[in-house]
C-alpha cells in the first residue's frame, strides 16, 4: 500500500535522506524511530506529497506521489508535526471545513464528523476555539482530521506528543483497531509506543535505514533479551552473584543498590540460552530470601543506542 524507493532529500550539500527503501502493507503499523534529525520528519513529508524528493519514488496504493498527486493524497490521512490547525475556528467549524475539503457532503459529512468526534473524545471542547485548547486536545483535533475520510493509508507523526496517560491509552486503542483495514506509518520517539501498537519498527539514523523489524526481533538484539532479574537483600547480594556466575548458562551478573537495603542483580545468559526455570529453581533449592525475579524480553531504548549516533556526533560531521 506504501512503496518506497531510493528517496532522497538533500538542502543544499546536506543530505537529510539518504536513499530510503520501505514496503508497507495493509494491517502493519510501522514504528518509525529514530534520533532527533535523523530525517524522520523530512521522510514523512516527502511520502505525504508535502516536500519533493530530490531523488527516488513514492507511490500510494499504486499512485505516484509526485506523476499522480491528487489521487495518491486521497488515500492518505496525516498527521503532521506540531498538528497544525486554524486557530480561530473551533474544532467542529475545523472538521466541517475538513470535510469539504476532501468532499463530503450533507448527511455523510456529519456522519463522518460526528463518528470522527467521538473516537477521538473531542466532545467536550467541540465549540472552543482551536487556539485556547490545551496541546493534547489540539493533537487530537490533527488526528481527527487525518482519520475524518477514512483513508486507506495513514501517516501519523507523533500522534499522542501531550496526551496525559489515558488519553495516550485511548488513541493507542483507536490505532490499533484501525489497523487491520489500513497501512499506518507512526513516527514516534516513544519506544514503549513500538512495543504497544507497531507491528514493525523501522530506526533511521542521519536518513538511512539501519534496522527494520518486528519489534519483537529488535528486542532480541538487546544484551537483556532473556536476562533475569531479582531483587535480594544487600547481605546476600554477593553469595548469590556468586552461584549465578557459577550457572554453566550465566556469562555475567551485574549488581544495582536499591532502597531498603536491597541489590537488584541481573544475570546475562549465553547467546540463545534462557535462563529463567534454572534461576527460579536454583532460588528455590538454596532457599533465597527473593523479593522479586523476572526474565526481560529486552530493551529497545539500549539498541536504539547501540545502533544510532549520538546528538553530538551528528551536529559534528553536519559542520564538517
Amino acid at each position: 500500500m506504501i512503496e518506497i524507493e531510493g528517496l532522497t532529500k538533500r538542502f543544499g550539500p546536506f543530505a537529510a535522506v539518504a536513499g530510503i527503501d520501505l514496503f508497507v502493507g495493509k494491517g502493519e503499523v510501522l514504528g518509525f524511530l529514530g534520533p532527533n534529525g535523523a530525517g524522520k520528519s523530512t521522510t514523512m513529508k516527502m511520502v505525504t506529497g508535502y516536500l519533493s524528493p530530490s531523488s527516488g519514488r513514492v507511490r500510494i496504493l499504486g499512485h505516484d506521489i509526485e506523476a499522480d498527486g491528487t489521487a495518491a493524497r486521497v488515500q492518505i490521512g496525516y498527521l503532521p508535526e506540531g498538528a497544525p490547525a486554524y486557530g480561530d475556528m473551533t474544532p467542529r467549524q475545523f472538521l466541517a471545513f475538513i470535510a469539504q475539503v476532501r468532499g463530503l457532503k450533507g448527511a455523510e459529512a456529519r456522519a463522518r464528523i460526528a463518528d470522527t468526534v467521538a473516537k477521538c473524545d473531542l466532545d467536550p471542547v467541540l465549540d472552543q476555539p482551536v487556539e485556547t485548547l490545551s496541546k493534547g486536545f489540539r493533537r487530537r483535533v490533527g488526528l481527527a482530521q487525518a482519520i475524518l475520510h477514512d483513508p486507506p493509508v495513514l501517516i501519523l507523526d507523533e500522534p499522542t506528543d501531550g496526551l496525559d496517560p489515558n488519553q495516550k491509552h485511548a488513541v493507542r486503542a483507536l490505532i490499533r483497531a484501525m489497523a487491520p483495514q489500513k497501512a499506518i506509518i507512526v513516527s514516534t520517539h516513544l519506544l514503549e509506543e513500538v512495543e504497544a501498537i507497531c507491528t514493525r519498527a523501522v530506526i533511521i539514523d542521519r536518513g538511512r535505514v539501519v534496522a527494520d523489524g518486528t519489534p519483537q526481533a529488535l528486542l532480541a538484539r538487546s544484551r537483556h533479551h532473556n536476562a533475569v532479574t531479582l531483587t535480594v537483600p544487600a547481605a546476600e547480594s554477593a553469595a548469590i552473584t556468586a552461584r549465578l556466575k557459577a550457572m554453566h548458562n550465566c556469562i555475567g551478573v551485574e549488581e544495582q543498590a536499591a532502597p531498603g537495603g536491597f541489590s537488584v542483580l541481573t544475570a546475562f545468559p549465553k547467546s540463545g540460552a534462557l535462563l529463567i526455570e534454572d534461576v527460579s529453581a536454583l532460588a528455590r533449592v538454596q532457599n533465597w530470601n527473593v523479593k522479586e525475579l523476572y526474565a526481560e524480553a529486552g530493551r529497545l531504548d539500549e539498541v536504539f543506542r547501540a545502533i544510532t549516533t549520538q546528538d553530538t556526533t551528528r551536529a559534528r560531521e553536519a559542520q564538517a
